[in-house]
């Protein structure tokens, strides 16, 4: 599977106002900026956007908001993950991915899963994806690391595994 995704690319923040609901208006002037200043590509809802403490309609909005404000002059990642595989793939099977272009998932936290966890989990996010999928290896945040081996198992067994970002 083809990835449209090189160079430099931003996790962008979900800004608020005083009061808890998203500030559409700084999140426009954000990405405008962000896209401006010459980035290839940009990350919704990646864990810099506070997208653990969003609800599924303020996601869902945050996405749409993206599609719309970059107008594809940029690819547009989404970090969609979690420790719940099946939920994944069920949110994964529940959305449109008119407009994005991969999705950044992260390694499975709190479960604390073996390699051979970790592997099953990936290989049937990838394989429920329309999109290529990047995988996210955070071990401070989810008490388990993927090992070079179980990468390179993933990128040779599933096609759409495209890529990976190391925290």
């Amino acid at each position: 599977m083809a990835s449209k995704f090189s160079g430099t690319g931003v996790a962008v923040v979900t800004p608020f106002h005083m009061y808890g609901t998203i500030d559409f208006s700084a999140l426009e002037k954000v990405l405008n900026h962000i896209i401006e200043g010459g980035v290839d590509f940009v990350l919704a809802l990646g864990t810099t956007s506070e997208s653990a403490t969003l609800s599924k309609d303020e996601k869902n909005a945050v996405v749409n908001f993206f599609i719309e404000t970059v107008n594809k002059r940029v690819p547009i990642m989404m970090g969609l993950g979690g420790n719940n595989t099946q939920e994944v793939i069920n949110t994964i099977k529940s959305i449109s991915f008119d407009g994005i272009d991969g999705i950044l998932s992260v390694s499975p936290y709190y479960n604390k899963p073996q390699q051979k966890g970790i592997f099953q989990h990936f290989k049937n996010i990838a394989s429920a994806s329309p999109v290529p999928v990047y995988l996210y290896n955070v071990p401070s945040r989810t008490s388990s690391n993927m090992t070079a081996e179980t990468v390179l198992k993933l990128a040779g067994s599933v096609s759409n595994i495209a890529g990976i970002k190391e925290a």
